[in-house]
């Protein structure tokens, strides 16, 4: 993206974007004084401030007026917003208010979705102009934000279908086996003379002065004579409309030279015009074209340019030119698209690349891959930088989550959590009744406290606040309240910058579409001076009515965003699909992460395979850097494999090492540590947990967090764990809901538990495995649990390398499946046989687990792919030296498959 010259100004006491265009002539009457040339810069500021916000989340236009007294906008702006979001709806998007010199437009988010007046599909993007053309007839077209979009999907579609058609699976390059051929239309070569009556005549090397062609214009055809100035800047001119319009729609023919109305060739005086010239603009023109491609081959635009002879009696007079255009495989634009979007504080214009990849997007194809997901927020109903947000089927929806954590009450204003409400006024002399005399005016609504919002919304936290707040009430726009414990001028900064994100992340996170503001509020429990509230100086104006939130319906949608914004994480999809994806926290993983870090340093959490873990241990450590301020090296996670090190590295919030690794380093600069997996931890190097405590106690501010993630029942060895003994771990929280794998492969795990349950190894404390009387499991999960016994070596080989070709041609891909032997010893063992069967099936190669993000099969152990996860998931000759810890062996194997497992038991038990 080109940063543009107009700079948003994010008032520090203003929590939205704001664009500040300057002075602009409004008034009908006073716009129609203005010349030309500087009406359309006026109107240009205004509209890419327009465009700019209404691409990016909403805000506000100010700009300054000549006048004291009220003003209309004026007609061609009013026109100009109406064009860009292609409605005669105003204020479904724009507001406007004044205030003495100064004109707001309150701009709110654009959204997808169908338009109200015909129910067709919006774009995604709003556009000045998308510089997409295209024939209709005799004319050239410009594509408007809803043609292009349409035009855009469809090509994409094509392309994908000739991508995935029957000979792409024979052959790659089926683009290259029609090289003449339009994919969005096979039989549309204009190069065929026997449907061309064009083609004679391009093929001749010169043309008569005066003769007349043979065939009008058409859509195949267009004829332009030559300008009597500046030849070569005209030709210029119409190449990049003209060009592209026949590239878009089927090819077709530019005659330069020859008159449209009498059809006369003309052509232009050999003395006013370089032939050699005139070829290199045109070429340089034409390959100057911004090409985008959704197809494999991406070859350029594909034109023939003649600069032919015009004779006249027999001697040379001038010149014409012709050009002939192939179809285009997929888009030519005229120039970059006049589309704009708000990033690092200035307005940018998007690139033909972002703006294509943007108006294309659509939500992954999960469906293909797995029927266990259930859309919360999709791209084709949400704004334009929003992104995709699914839930596994089984868990609460975003409605649930939000009836299960701020639900609105019926008839009274309710302050939740209860318990965080407690906490802070017992902690606080008088916080109650300076929150309840702020409260005084609102009657229905809900109150949501927090430690830090900040935090909350990966900020970080500022000392000196006792908690933030936010009220969400009927009649009234969302306020963000911060209290602080004495009078700070950088206590409105920290709120206005909250409010500020709240509101950006309610919209572009939470897909809210609405229209929506968050006030900042700064309250201040001893003030200096008598007054109770110190509230940031808001905008001389306010916002108008519409902003308020009208009743439960409001208030709810906006609340269900807010369960987004705060219990949405990225997907580990995400790297498999190649695209931003993001998931929901349970109320309980949620419930966690909300806890105070400053009272609660040392935690240990007993989660039950696949309850989330090593989810929470990322979402945790991100928390730490916001609460503590500190930067990533003072935050270790210790696991005991190197694959989950290396995929935990690849995230950059931490510093990983594995416990070999942290017994052996010193870490004098770390100040937290993060431990996973700790069940399978051994104190055969020496005593990690003591040295953990060292290193998080020895802080002269205080201890640092030392939070331990551990499952007893995915115990895989027999030797001491080093874990302090059940009765000492002070601090427990417990995850009880599986939530990764299908429902025959968690009743797998729920019998195996049970066996752990009932005959636990000696190592395993006593009582810590009752967790599992408590288990849930999300049903209706599809999947599958295949045991395969009896089958030789040669025969498991050969079931897993056509079980997985199934899969591929289902749309899963080497991503999607691991392999997985009892020791690491054993992988060199089975990986020739496997190699072997794989490539008689043409399947893809293997590679171990430390590259998780690599497109390859995972052949590995048991024990080395701990903490990571995949959607298929094979498991040969699962055993174990000690049978006591069989059971333990097999729930750590088959807990890491999300949705197909298949075990081939050693020996066919």
């Amino acid at each position: 993206m080109e940063a543009n010259q107009c700079p948003v100004v994010v008032e520090p006491s203003y929590p939205d974007l704001v664009i500040n265009v300057g002075e602009v002539t409004l008034g009908e009457e006073n716009r129609k004084k203005l010349q030309k040339i500087q009406r359309d810069h006026e109107k240009e500021r205004v509209m890419q401030a327009a465009c700019a916000l209404l691409n990016s989340g909403g805000g506000v236009i100010r700009m300054a007026k000549k006048v004291e007294h009220p003003v209309e906008m004026g007609l061609d702006l009013e026109q100009s917003l109406r064009e860009l979001i292609q409605s005669s709806d105003l204020q479904a998007f724009f507001e406007t208010k004044q205030q003495g010199r100064r004109f707001y437009i309150f701009v709110k988010s654009w959204s997808s979705g169908p338009f109200p007046e015909d129910g067709s599909v919006k774009p995604r993007l709003c556009s000045l102009s998308s510089s997409l053309y295209r024939r209709s007839e005799t004319s050239v077209r410009s594509m408007d934000s809803r043609e292009a979009f349409c035009f855009l999907k469809a090509k994409k579609r094509k392309a994908k279908i000739l991508e995935e058609g029957p000979f792409h699976k024979i052959h790659k390059g089926i683009h290259q086996e029609l090289p003449n051929s339009d994919p969005a239309d096979p039989n549309s070569d204009p190069a065929d003379p026997n449907s061309d009556p064009a083609d004679p005549i391009f093929q001749k090397d010169y043309l008569e002065y005066g003769e007349i062609l043979p065939f009008p214009e058409s859509q195949l055809v267009e004829f332009k004579q030559f300008s009597t100035k500046h030849i070569q800047e005209y030709v210029k001119k119409i190449i990049p409309e003209y060009v592209p319009a026949f590239a878009n729609t089927g090819g077709g023919y530019l005659f330069i030279g020859v008159d449209d109305k009498s059809r006369k060739v003309l052509g232009c005086a050999k003395e006013n015009v370089d032939p050699d010239s005139l070829r290199r603009k045109i070429e340089k023109a034409i390959y100057k074209l911004p090409c985008v491609h959704f197809c494999q081959p991406q070859r350029p635009i594909t034109f023939t340019l003649k600069i032919v002879d015009v004779l006249k009696r027999g001697e040379l007079y001038g010149y014409a030119c012709m050009i002939r255009v192939k179809p285009f495989c997929c888009a030519v634009f005229s120039e970059a698209p006049n589309s704009w979007i708000v990033e690092d504080k200035y307005v940018c214009s998007l690139t033909t690349e972002k703006w294509v990849g943007m108006m294309t997007d659509t939500d992954p194809d999960l469906l293909q891959l797995s029927k266990d997901f259930e859309c919360q927020l999709s791209l084709s109903s949400g704004p334009p930088l929003s992104r995709p947000v699914y839930s596994k089927k089984g868990l609460e929806h975003k409605k649930e989550l939000q009836q299960l954590l701020f639900s609105v009450p019926p008839g009274y204003l309710r302050y939740t959590p209860e318990s965080l409400w407690r906490d802070l006024t017992s902690e606080h002399e008088g916080l109650g009744e300076l929150i309840n005399k702020q409260m005084q005016p609102f009657f229905r609504g809900i109150l949501i406290f927090s430690r830090s919002w900040a935090v909350d919304l990966n900020l970080q936290e500022k000392p000196g606040v006792i908690c933030d707040a936010l009220l969400i009430a009927q009649n009234s726009t969302p306020i963000l309240y911060t209290i602080l414990r004495e009078q700070d001028a950088e206590g409105q900064d920290y709120c206005t910058r909250t409010a500020f994100t709240l509101k950006q992340k309610l919209v572009n996170m939470g897909g809210y579409t609405g229209k929506v503001c968050v006030k900042a509020k700064v309250l201040c429990l001893r003030p200096e001076s008598s007054a109770e509230a110190l509230e940031a100086s808001m905008s001389p104006m306010d916002y108008p009515a519409s902003y308020s939130l009208a009743g439960t319906e409001h208030m709810e949608a906006l609340l269900q965003s807010l369960v987004i914004v705060l219990l949405g994480f990225r997907s580990l999809l995400s790297d498999q699909l190649g695209c931003e994806v993001l998931n929901l926290l349970t109320a309980k993983q949620y419930e966690i992460l909300s806890r105070s870090l400053r009272k609660n340093r040392e935690l240990f959490v007993h989660g039950l395979p696949g309850s989330g873990k090593t989810i929470i241990a990322i979402n945790i450590m991100e928390k730490i850097r916001n609460v503590f301020h500190c930067e990533e090296k003072r935050i270790l996670y210790v696991c005991e494999n190197q694959p989950l090190r290396n995929f935990i590295s690849h995230k950059n919030i931490c510093q990983a090492e594995t416990r070999k690794t942290f017994l052996r380093e010193n870490f004098e600069h770390i100040q937290h540590i993060v431990i996973d997996e700790a069940q399978n931890f051994r104190t055969e190097d020496g005593d990690w947990y003591g040295k953990a405590k060292t290193i998080t106690r020895r802080a002269k501010d205080g201890p640092g967090i030392l939070w331990i993630f551990l499952d007893y029942f995915q115990t895989s060895h027999l030797d001491c764990s080093g874990l302090p003994p059940l009765s000492d771990q002070y601090s427990i929280e417990e995850l009880t809901r599986i939530v990764r794998n299908a429902d025959p492969i968690a009743k797998y795990l729920q019998k195996e538990m049970q066996v752990v349950r009932n005959n636990p190894s000696f190592n395993i404390p006593t009582g810590c495995l009752e967790v599992l009387l408590e288990a849930e499991w999300s049903q209706g999960v599809q999947g599958t649990l295949q045991i395969k016994k009896h089958l030789t070596v040669e025969q498991i080989m050969t079931y897993v390398a056509d079980t997985c070709r199934r899969f591929f041609e289902r749309g899963y891909s080497p991503k999607d499946v691991a392999v997985l032997v009892s020791t690491a010893k054993e992988v060199e063992h089975y990986k020739y046989e496997l190699l072997k069967a794989m490539r008689k099936k043409r399947v893809v190669q293997l590679s171990d687990a430390c590259d998780m993000l690599g497109d390859h099969i995972v052949l590995d152990s048991v024990r080395r792919f701990s903490g990571l996860e995949r959607n298929i998931v094979f498991g040969i000759h699962p055993r174990t030296a000690d049978p006591a810890i069989l059971p333990n062996i097999l729930i750590c194997l088959a807990s890491r498959a999300k949705q197909h497992l298949y075990i081939f038991p050693w020996g066919g038990h």
